[in-house]
């Protein structure tokens, strides 16, 4: 097999720098070609068979371009599941999770015209709660109960055994399989093959203590990101190696694999521009519209590793494509990035090398696309939160969502 992963470079520097003068900053932009060229790429290089399931809370605002492209979409709370009755995602590609589930939302779910391809149980008093209310809607629902990984999510192998057993007495219950996540940024193959082997224990004693054979098992992976200089690992490698784990499993049934960041992360860019630039004792500061509530990289610890930035553009307002001689003094340029809260958390990187750097100018931070714009703690100061961009596959963008104030959500009622 002779596959390469996809750059995930998206628009040019030109074209990024002609949505940040049409549409302004700080916004983000997803580029759907690399998000499509992403999915091809992973199912690639997974087995023959092996779903895609997109965890929605990576990134809300690809689901149209995604919806085609994977098996299911999870969605982990009441807002998650409006999203996807707002965008017209099929119910029955749906899957219902989350640690907490309350009647409203099992309701809103089983009132949908077609069944959830399924619901998750995480405790046995989720088990009456979803039960309770497939009975009340007259219904049978497809679960999946879900293996904790030693937190709060989930049961033990002991405990789910016990709702196996019940969900496969009751009529209003359609026994599907097992979930089970673990983490996110997981670059431990050995890890992983651990995992997989409890998993195969946990669904042979299943077969062999209640005459059932699961036929489905959804895993999430957590899939590894290089977010940061020195990140970089061979993926293909490493892909290749996860597919043998799958397919090296005793049980036989139909895998479906979690995938949010790992899907997303590559199809994101994060413009945000200069506003101000000053040096103070003899270090350079730069102040941006954006900040670290609309940026937010796994690991990023006080911006001490640097993320995927790039300058744009020079004072004149043309794209920077002349690179400064090695020695020169504009060469050994390195400006601390900092937003525009009232914090000294806020740095977005620290000693970037971004040489002639001057206000006006608009920095491109890469792989963006996932949970930059869904994590952030995006009400602080209330700051407006950013315009989204999609960019479709003929290379068109267009404004899903535009500039939106805080400050209504933090105002206390009159």
């Amino acid at each position: 097999m002779n596959v390469t992963a996809p750059a995930g470079l998206g628009m040019d520097d030109a074209g990024l720098l002609r949505l940040a003068r049409d549409f302004g900053t700080p916004s983000y932009v997803f580029d759907a070609r690399v998000l499509a060229d992403r999915v091809a790429y992973l199912r690639e290089m997974l087995p023959e068979g092996v779903g895609l399931c997109f965890a929605m809370k990576a990134n809300t605002f690809v689901l149209p371009e995604l919806v085609s492209l994977v098996d299911r979409i999870e969605a982990c709370s009441p807002g998650e599941l409006r999203i996807c009755e707002r965008m017209q995602v099929p119910a029955g590609a749906v899957v219902v999770s989350g640690v907490h589930k309350d009647a409203q939302t099992v309701d809103a779910a089983l009132r949908w015209p077609e069944m959830p391809a399924a619901v998750t149980v995480e405790s046995r008093a989720q088990m009456d709660l979803v039960l309770d209310r497939a009975r009340a809607h007259r219904a049978c629902v497809s679960l999946l109960l879900r293996l904790t990984s030693g937190n709060q999510f989930g049961v033990d192998a002991g405990e789910l055994k016990q709702l196996a057993r019940r969900a496969l007495d009751d009529p209003h219950a359609d026994l599907r399989g097992v979930q089970f996540f673990s983490g996110t940024q997981k670059t431990s193959l050995k890890r992983i093959g651990r995992e997989l082997s409890r998993v195969d224990r946990l669904l042979s004693e299943m077969a062999d203590e209640l005459g059932w054979e699961a036929p489905e098992l959804e895993y999430g992976p957590g899939l590894p990101v290089a977010y940061f200089a020195g990140d970089a690992f061979d993926e293909t490698a490493f892909l290749a190696e996860l597919a043998g784990l799958l397919e090296g499993m005793a049980w036989r049934g139909h895998v479906t694999l979690e995938v949010g960041r790992s899907m997303v992360a590559s199809c994101g860019t994060y413009l945000t521009r200069v506003e101000d630039a000053k040096e103070n004792a003899g270090a350079r500061y730069a102040i941006v519209d954006g900040g670290m509530h609309h940026l937010a990289y796994y690991g990023q610890s006080m911006a001490m590793r640097q993320p995927p930035c790039r300058l744009l553009s020079q004072a004149g307002g043309a794209p920077a494509d002349e690179a400064p001689a090695a020695g020169s003094d504009l060469a050994s340029e390195a400006w601390n990035i900092c937003g525009s809260l009232c914090t000294a958390n806020d740095l977005l990187a620290k000693q970037m090398p971004l040489a002639g750097l001057r206000t006006g100018d608009v920095l491109a931070f890469g792989t963006a696309g996932a949970y930059c714009a869904t994590e952030g703690i995006s009400l602080f100061l209330s700051r407006d939160l950013p315009r989204v961009l999609v960019v479709d596959r003929s290379g068109d963008a267009r404004l899903v969502r535009d500039t939106l104030p805080t400050d209504p959500l933090n105002s206390p009622t009159p």
